[in-house]
Order: C-alpha cells, then sequence, then structure tokens
C-alpha cells in the first residue's frame, strides 16, 4: 500500500515537472516569436535611420547655405507635432512611463515623427544626438507589438524594455550597454532584472541586424593605457586623478540637465505655441554659428569634412583644447530646449571627451584614456545609468580600461546629484543617505521640490516686524489629525447603519453622513481612476463604464480623539477597510489683535511631513 503510494506522489511529482517544462517552453517560444521579429524591425530602421543621418550630414557640409533654413525646418517640425504628434512629444520619458505604468501606450506615429523630425535637425545644422530617435523607435514599435498581440501590463512592460534596448544597441553597437541601459535608465539606483533576458536578447538582434545592413560605428582605440606596464604603484594615483575628473564630469552632467531644462520651461513661458519656439532657437544657433566663428559644433561632432574642425575622434589626440565642451555645451542646450528632435547622448559623448581632452594635461594623465573616460562618465551622470555607461566604456575601448571607466561613471553619478535628462525617471534608492524623497518619486518632481533661494529675506524685516508693521492678519497652528478610509464606491453600509427607504446605503456616503453627525470637522469622499487597496488587483474606471470595485477613500479630519472614537463607534463599517492616520497642522488665519474664537476665521490645513 505504501509503495502504491509512493509511486503515485513520484507520478504527480514527474507529471508537475513535465507540465512545468512544457509552459516554460511555451514562454520561451513565445517571446521569441515576439521580440526577434520586432529587433530585427527596430535594427532594420536603425540602420535606415544612421544612413539618413550620414547623408544629411554630408549634404549639411555640401551645402552651407542650408543652415539659413533651420529655423523654418524647425518650425515646420514644431507644426507636425502641435498638429499630430502632441501626445507623443514626451519622447523618451513618455516611453519611460508608460513601462512604469503601462496605460495608454506609445502611439506608433512617434516613429515616424522622430524620425523625421530628426534627420530636418541634422540636415540644418541643429546640435543634437541620436539616441533619443532609436529609443523612440524602439519604443514605439513594441508598443504597436504589445497592442497587436494584447499584452497584459506586466507583459507590455517587458516587451517596452527590450524595444528600447535594441534601439540603444542598435545604433551606438553596443547590444550589452544597450540591454542594462534598458534595465538601469527606469529608476535611480535600482536595475529591473525581470527583463534581463529579453533586454539582451532584442539588444543583440537589434545590433546584429543593423550590421547586417552594412551599417558600421564608429572606433576608438586608447592604446595609452597598458596596467601591466604602469605597475601597482602607479595605477592607485590614476585611479584618484580618474575620480577627481568623475567629479568634474558629474559637474558637467549637472549644469547641462539643468540648463536644458530650465531655458526649455522659459521658452515655454515666454512662447506657449510650440511651432514658434524652434524658430526662435535656429535663429539663436545661426547667431551662435557666427559669433564663435566655426560650425564645428553644428550636428553630432563625430567627424568633419573640414580639417581642423573639434570631433569626438580627434578629442583622442594630443592637442590644445580647453573650452570645445562648454561651447558644445552651449549649442546643444539651445538647440534641444527649443524643441529640436535628436537627443543628448551624442553631444555629450563630444562634451564628455573634450572635458576629458581639457583635464588630461593639468592632472598629467593620457589623453585618450581621459577622453574616453569623459565619452562615457558624463553619460553617465546626466542619465544615472553608471552600469550601463561603464560596459559601453568596455565595449568600445576595451577591457584595459574597465576600472578607471568604473570609478568616472560611478564619482559622476553621484556627483550630479538628483538630477537627469530624462525627468521620468524615478528615485528608487536617493544617491544620498541623507536625501529625504518620497519612495519612487520622479526627477521631475524631485526638480520641482528644490525650490530657487530667496535673497528677498536678505534685505526684508522679520516676520514679527512684519506683523507689527503692516500685516492685518495672522495665522494661528495647532495639531490635528486625519484618516484615510479606503473601500469601494459599491460597498454598502450595514443593516442599522443607514435609514434608505430602497435598501442600503453606499458605504462611503453613510460614513459621511455619520462623521457630520458626530461633529468631524472635514469629511471629503475621493473617487478614483486607478489604482488597487489591501494587496488586491489593480483595477481602472473604462472609457464609458465606471468599475464598482475601483478603490476610493472617505478623508476625514479632525482631533485625534475624535477621530478614534468615530472608529470605536462605527467599527460594523470599518472592520475589513485599511484606515491610515497622518498628524496635520491645522491653521487659523484672522485679524491680528483678535481671539481666533471671536473672530471666525479661515481654515487651513497643512500637512505636517
Amino acid at each position: 500500500m505504501r509503495a502504491s503510494f509512493a509511486n503515485l506522489v513520484q507520478l504527480l511529482n514527474l507529471t508537475s515537472r513535465a507540465m512545468a517544462q512544457r509552459g516554460h517552453a511555451a514562454s520561451v517560444l513565445r517571446w521569441t516569436l515576439l521580440l526577434v521579429p520586432m529587433a530585427t524591425a527596430v535594427g532594420t530602421l536603425c540602420a535606415a535611420f544612421l544612413w539618413s543621418l550620414d547623408a544629411a550630414t554630408r549634404a549639411r557640409f555640401e551645402y552651407p547655405w542650408l543652415l539659413f533654413l533651420l529655423p523654418v525646418g524647425g518650425a515646420g517640425v514644431g507644426w507636425l507635432y502641435h498638429r499630430l504628434g502632441r501626445s507623443v512629444e514626451g519622447g523618451n520619458n513618455l516611453i519611460v512611463e508608460q513601462i512604469h505604468e503601462p496605460g495608454g501606450g506609445v502611439p506608433l506615429r512617434m516613429a515616424p515623427l522622430v524620425f523625421l523630425g530628426t534627420i530636418v535637425t541634422h540636415l540644418l545644422g541643429g546640435s543634437a544626438g541620436r539616441e533619443g530617435t532609436a529609443v523612440q523607435l524602439g519604443g514605439s514599435l513594441a508598443s504597436a507589438v504589445a497592442g497587436w498581440f494584447r499584452l497584459d501590463p506586466s507583459s507590455v512592460k517587458i516587451i517596452l524594455m527590450a524595444g528600447v534596448a535594441a534601439g540603444f544597441g542598435a545604433v551606438f553597437g553596443t547590444p550589452l550597454a544597450g540591454a542594462v541601459f534598458a534595465l538601469e535608465v527606469l529608476a535611480v539606483g535600482r536595475v529591473e532584472y525581470a527583463a534581463l533576458v529579453p533586454c539582451l536578447v532584442a539588444a543583440l538582434v537589434g545590433d546584429w541586424t543593423c550590421h547586417a545592413w552594412g551599417i558600421h560605428h564608429s572606433a576608438y582605440t586608447v592604446a595609452a593605457f597598458a596596467p601591466a606596464e604602469h605597475g601597482l604603484l602607479f595605477e592607485p594615483v590614476l585611479l584618484f586623478k580618474a575620480a577627481l575628473a568623475g567629479i568634474a564630469f558629474g559637474f558637467a552632467s549637472l549644469v547641462f540637465a539643468e540648463a536644458n531644462h530650465a531655458l526649455s520651461g522659459w521658452l515655454k513661458k515666454l512662447m506657449p505655441y510650440g511651432p514658434a519656439r524652434p524658430a526662435i532657437g535656429g535663429v539663436a544657433v545661426i547667431a551662435l554659428t557666427y559669433l564663435v566663428g566655426t560650425r564645428a559644433y553644428l550636428g553630432l561632432g563625430v567627424w568633419s569634412l573640414i580639417p581642423g574642425d573639434p570631433t569626438i575622434a580627434g578629442f583622442f589626440q594630443p592637442g590644445p583644447d580647453g573650452w570645445s565642451w562648454a561651447v558644445k555645451m552651449l549649442f546643444t542646450v539651445v538647440t534641444l530646449s527649443a524643441g529640436f528632435k535628436g537627443g543628448e547622448v551624442t553631444p555629450l559623448f563630444f562634451i564628455g571627451a573634450a572635458l576629458g581632452h581639457a583635464l588630461a594635461a593639468p592632472l598629467g594623465v593620457p589623453v585618450d584614456l581621459f577622453a574616453a573616460l569623459g565619452f562615457v562618465a558624463v553619460f553617465a551622470g546626466a542619465a544615472n545609468t553608471p552600469l550601463a555607461c561603464t560596459i559601453m566604456g568596455i565595449e568600445l575601448f576595451g577591457a584595459d580600461t574597465a576600472v578607471p571607466l568604473a570609478v568616472a561613471c560611478f564619482v559622476a553619478y553621484v556627483c550630479s546629484g538628483h538630477n537627469g535628462i530624462y525627468l521620468s525617471q524615478r528615485v528608487a534608492v536617493p544617491k544620498r543617505s541623507r536625501a529625504i524623497l518620497p519612495p519612487d518619486m520622479t526627477l521631475r518632481d524631485a526638480r520641482a521640490l528644490r525650490a530657487a533661494p530667496d535673497f528677498s529675506s536678505l534685505f526684508a524685516p522679520s516676520s514679527q516686524e512684519r506683523i507689527s508693521m503692516s500685516d492685518i492678519h495672522h495665522v494661528t497652528p495647532s495639531e490635528i489629525g486625519m484618516i484615510r478610509i479606503y473601500l469601494k464606491p459599491s460597498d454598502k453600509a450595514p443593516k442599522g447603519a443607514s435609514k434608505s427607504r430602497w435598501g442600503a446605503k453606499p458605504l462611503y456616503r453613510t460614513l459621511v453622513a455619520q462623521a457630520k453627525a458626530d461633529g468631524i470637522m472635514n469629511a471629503v469622499a475621493h473617487h478614483t481612476h486607478y489604482g488597487y487597496s489591501n494587496h488586491g488587483p489593480v483595477r481602472e474606471n473604462g472609457a464609458e463604464i465606471a468599475d464598482p470595485h475601483l478603490t476610493m477613500c472617505v478623508e476625514l479630519i479632525g482631533q485625534r480623539a475624535q477621530l478614534e472614537a468615530f472608529c470605536r463607534a462605527h467599527g460594523e463599517m470599518l472592520t475589513t477597510k485599511v484606515i491610515v492616520y497622518k498628524h496635520l497642522e491645522h491653521w487659523s488665519v484672522g485679524p491680528a489683535g483678535v481671539r481666533q474664537d471671536d473672530a471666525a476665521p479661515e481654515e487651513l490645513t497643512m500637512e505636517a511631513e
């Protein structure tokens, strides 16, 4: 009997393993059938894009008068986005947002719009990059595949990341860096390992496809550094100098990102009409070109037909050039903040290589090595992707440079702070232990929290002086509390709790009515459109029909003892609900010199974090 039972258990285990293996094999086959064609299409589009970009750059050198069409071309592309592409103006940030919270998807029209917009930018002389176009090509195609096959939200997230990896790996010829970039760019301090294999497969296939079309990438050589020849005594000194340079690279990343965001915001306030901003930016780029007396800072800056022009390849060679990094930063910030399409990464390569070249002589280090460090480290600080940039450096410059590359990239990442070129990135792990940021706050929100310094307080009277001199109202703070009760709109009040003639009343209405009867100061019911509660499933309202099971909350504000008494008195309605208490500070505003209980002041409630 025991033998028969043991045989049965063994048979069930074997059957379970076989089913699991079959399910795993089916999953691998399914993802292969999705990823390989998608990555092949992305690699093909990237090959066409790189070929077109090279042709546009050669045409710009051959016909210098094209520069004067930059305002017109920028306005034309801006008009196209204004009429057809408002939903895709977010660019890379839109893709990052959709990976974090799959919802409306990335419209397929992003691909042709960004393709055309970037070619126009480079044909007419704008200083921009190419990674933005590649990432958006990959993201839009991946989103289309997700829609065609009706993938669930978790699968949509993975395939979008794979699309980003395919585009990045193909456009730079660095598939390993492309895979890690897609995993690392979503959140500061966190790598999304769930999509590790899909991103690697997509990046490899995209890169192979791009090469199969005959596209070749620029080759860089760092010949001056061989650790075995320098010995153990030299290497610590070199790494210390790499760390010093990393501080400069991180500062350059910070200045670039902040200047870009600040100028972009200022232009949007100055000129709300979108197509007009590229026209203004085009005029500014032309003026800067004649101010510096050279066209070397237009376009990508990877190569030039004019001998003596500063280029990325040229920064790996000795020679005096101390300020090309700053001039290129100015040209790029003006171009991108005005709304021209392309990307930031290749200009960041230029800025970093030029800055590394400028630092090499003062630090007494090999020029080609520190040009290579700056090449990837400035990008690491601006994109908050030190791992991907270290791997990119190894792919481009060889494994011998791995340690100084890592030092420069990691130091630049730390020194750039909670800033970056992708404002939809979330802060998963703050760079500083003392940084107080809410969980998963975006860089956009973190930037908004950093208020500009107010120097007016240096010349203004103190608060007590202001009250006595001119203020006719004052603020009286007091302690208060708030509870949030999470429930469903479909929840009904228990029998006896409501007196509705036609049946049980909705629970949220009953709670508000009871709060009013119990003298609670504030009671509000908040409806939501997307979310979950108490570890339940994620729900959202449909386009036409509201979901009665979607989480909502009732918010009560009053004294803590009063709120506790409310929960005890109406516990039959609250036993299964998630209830959160928060301490607040209540402000009463009233005429100066008048008792607040006699003044009937206006009331404000402020959260005390």
